[in-house]
């Protein structure tokens, strides 16, 4: 039986005859794209890989240089003179209590460092101790009463007997860097334990865990967030954030939301923990003075509290660190509530995390904040004072580095005489005019120490808190009579010729000049007076005489005299520069006439004592520098001359405010039509120059005695302090003389007059007089009850 094998062929898919043929890519066709694929998705990957490694480089380089280099601009900061207490030392109350408080301590117990008591005038005072320049000042605890403006009683209770204690200076102002960031660096290992660890329990429980970012704290705040449809939580580590505020912008984008990882990662492999901890506790941002932002914890509890970071209690530090979150919006001056609360809540955060006990947490949430009424201290309190500062600092050190080195620079600023003398411009300026012309009245005031040139106190305009133009140093005006004391002066260091009792002549005259041009000189009251003895030419400011006696010394030599005495604005050759044409500052003013107060040493004004640097080392001392530039025994002539226009010439209006039993000596100063005012003055501890005007130097109808004099007069009246009582050089006697008849003559005659003279130029003719004892008798009973 035989068998055909059949062969079948596979049945095929039905396909439509009219399309093509369509085949599934074969495997070999996949792997024939593969290369071209890869190849373009490797390079774009190199690319992108090659972009991140360089923009990596870039940013470790920022990261780097800020960290290792010099991380912060720190302002220098400018200090009032520190206020020395003992026994006898002269303080008012008043002045007392302002000058603590402008150093921010508090009104308490006195217990607590930085705060003090008052009972009347009995202070209990714990003061905070400082570094001065040289050398610590420890804290202690001060008791002293104050009576008739002198301290006594003065004792330490604790903290080291002494007896001369200086309480910490005011802080006056700083001079601070472009971005106005202001800071006191703080060491992590000086702060307070409880600072970093709340910090960490608020704001980034696993700091020292991570990497500088927490990618499950960013996951649940997305969550926590888009939950809420608005941001209640925030995924930032203390890293993220001390980048966002040390590198970046605030913008919120993608961008720098990456920069702000990349940058965190990398300081966090560079740096240990605890240095970008100590950086953060500086940096953070913690409020605003005005233009000054309150950067780091160091400042804010000074700024917050006026005491040191280390001394503060649990609910101050749960503040600070609860206004992290946002300063502006729990500031506890504007919202107390609202800061309340959240310091209530950090101080529980405090408590779950076993930093501090419950029954301490429950103290603490039922203090009050604690926060002083007003800022330690604002931007510039002086800005005029700073003004002159920066210009006395200008000679030694470049702007760059007072902005940025964090400079301690120690001043001669009196707080108390400041006041004053603030209050003596504010208060007075208003009772010279009403109307139009008191708003257009401005007055600027310079106080000195009369023998040393220290500028204690300095009023650039009728608002002593404005920071603008400022007429102590650059209202140049002309000034008028207050040239005559360096005219008569050239004269009477020619004894032979000039004494304080030679006839000068008082009555007009006409100079004429080579191109035909006249001048006139006329005394202020129009009046001529004939020969009138050379003390009282001065004493009542008579221009005829001063002028006569200028042209005859030499108006060169009238020149050399102000020269000398340290004036080194433009001096013009023509006469009328002898009535004080010349224009000049009231700064330069008081340099002029601190040579005449200190008898004839020109000492430079100054402003500063010391400059150190952050840490406490000394950089600069600036130390009292005298020059003596006029005989002394000439200018005790003078100073007679300049106290007998306090007592009988155009100054005697002072003791209508001054008390009388204050010896003064001063000289007023008129230009045409009062356009400017002036008041030149000292006593024996004090010089002060007052200017009156207006800016637009128009006329004011005010003189020296009736403008400039009772500012100053006002200012002398507030202000402790001794009379002026010079010592009389070799060289000088004293002899009882006639003026009228240029003769000597016995003390009880009519018109006898005890007048200084360098000796050799006396007269030498002398007249008596009838009645002789009994003139002794009737002397000596007045002198009984006087």
């Amino acid at each position: 039986m035989s068998c055909r094998l059949r062969y079948n062929p596979p049945m095929k898919k039905n396909r439509s005859p009219s399309k093509p043929n369509r085949k599934s890519p074969s495997k070999n066709s996949r792997n024939r794209r593969s290369p071209w694929f890869w190849k373009i998705f490797i390079r774009v990957s190199a690319i992108g890989l090659v972009l991140l490694a360089g923009w990596m480089v870039y940013l470790d380089a920022v990261v780097t240089d800020r960290f290792e280099g010099r991380r912060f601009e720190v302002p220098s900061r400018v200090y009032a003179r520190p206020l020395e207490l003992y026994d006898g030392a002269g303080v008012s109350s008043g002045a007392l209590e302002r000058e603590l408080t402008l150093s921010g301590y508090r009104k308490g117990d006195g217990v607590k460092p930085g705060s003090y008591r008052r009972n009347g005038g009995h202070f209990i005072i714990s003061t905070r101790g400082f570094r001065f320049p040289d050398g610590d000042e420890p804290r202690r605890k001060l008791s002293l009463n104050i009576y008739g403006d002198r301290i006594q009683d003065f004792s330490v209770s604790a903290g080291g007997s002494a007896a001369i204690v200086r309480l910490e200076p005011a802080r006056i102002g700083g001079i601070y860097p472009a971005h106005k960031e202001d800071r006191i660096l703080v060491r992590l290992d000086e702060v307070p334990a409880l600072l970093p660890t709340a910090l960490m329990a608020v704001e980034d429980r696993r700091f020292y865990d991570h990497f500088g970012i927490a990618p499950a704290s960013i996951g649940r705040a997305m969550l926590a967030n888009i939950s809420a449809g608005q941001i209640v939580q925030g995924g930032s580590t203390l890293t993220q954030q001390l980048v966002k505020n040390f590198f970046l912008t605030r913008d919120q984008t993608l961008l720098r939301k990456g920069n702000e990882a990349l940058m965190s990662i990398l300081l966090e492999l560079h740096y240990e923990k605890d240095d970008i901890l100590e950086t953060y506790l500086n940096e953070v941002y913690l409020g605003q003075a005005g233009t000054r932002s309150i950067n780091g914890f160091g400042l804010a509890s000074q700024f917050y509290f006026g005491e040191s970071l280390k001394d503060l209690d649990v609910h101050q530090i749960a503040l600070l660190v609860g206004m992290v979150k946002g300063p502006s919006y729990y500031n506890p001056r504007r919202h107390p509530d609202r800061a309340t609360q959240r310091r209530n809540l950090v101080i529980s955060e405090m408590e779950d995390a076993g930093l501090i006990e419950p029954s301490k947490a429950a103290r603490a949430r039922g203090l009050a904040l604690g926060v002083s009424a007003k800022p330690s201290y604002s931007e510039n309190r002086y800005p005029a004072y700073i003004d002159l500062v920066r210009r006395h600092l200008a000679r030694d050190y470049k702007e760059e580095d007072l902005r940025s080195e964090g400079l301690r620079i120690f001043t001669t600023l009196n707080p108390a005489i400041q006041y004053a003398a603030e209050y003596a411009v504010t208060d007075t300026l208003p009772r010279l005019a009403s109307g139009d012309m008191a708003k257009a009245l401005e007055a600027t005031l310079v106080v000195t120490a009369k023998d040393t040139g220290e500028v204690l106190a300095l009023v650039g305009g009728k608002d002593p808190q404005y920071a603008g133009f400022n007429r102590a140093l650059d209202a140049n005006r002309p000034i008028g009579s207050l040239i005559k004391p360096f005219t008569y002066l050239t004269a009477l260091e020619q004894p032979e010729r000039y004494t304080l009792m030679t006839p000068v002549l008082d009555k007009s005259f006409t100079l004429e000049f080579d191109d035909g041009r006249r001048w006139e000189p006329k005394n202020y009251d129009g009046k001529e007076r004939g020969e009138v003895p050379l003390h009282r030419a001065l004493s009542h400011s008579y221009n005829l005489p001063a002028v006569r006696v200028g042209l005859d010394v030499g108006i060169p030599a009238v020149r050399k005299t102000l020269r000398a005495f340290g004036v080194i604005t433009p001096i013009s050759e023509y006469p009328s520069m002898l009535l004080g044409s010349i224009a000049m500052s009231p700064v330069t003013v008081a340099q002029m006439y601190q040579g005449l107060a200190t008898s004839g040493f020109n000492t430079p004004l100054r402003t500063i004592r010391e400059v150190t640097d952050a840490g406490g080392q000394a950089l600069s001392r600036y130390r009292l520098e005298v020059d003596q530039v006029a005989d002394p025994a000439a200018v005790h002539l003078l100073q007679y001359a300049m106290q007998e226009t306090m007592h009988e010439g155009t100054g005697r209006w002072a003791y209508n405010t001054v008390p009388k039993e204050l010896s003064l000596a001063g000289k007023t100063g008129t230009t045409d039509d009062g356009r400017d005012s002036w008041f030149a003055g000292f006593s024996g501890d004090l010089l002060a120059v007052a200017w009156v005007g207006r800016d637009d130097n128009g006329p004011t109808a005010l003189t020296g005695a009736t403008g400039a004099l009772p500012v100053w007069s006002r200012f002398m009246a507030q202000v402790p302090q001794h009379g002026f009582s010079p010592v009389v050089p070799d060289g000088v006697n004293y002899h009882w003389v006639n003026s009228e008849k240029q003769a000597l003559t016995d003390e009880y005659c009519d018109n006898a007059r005890l007048l200084p003279f360098i000796s050799g130029s006396e007269p030498t003719q002398k007249v008596s007089c009838s009645g002789t004892f009994e003139r002794k008798i009737r002397g000596w009973f007045e002198g009984l009850f006087q």
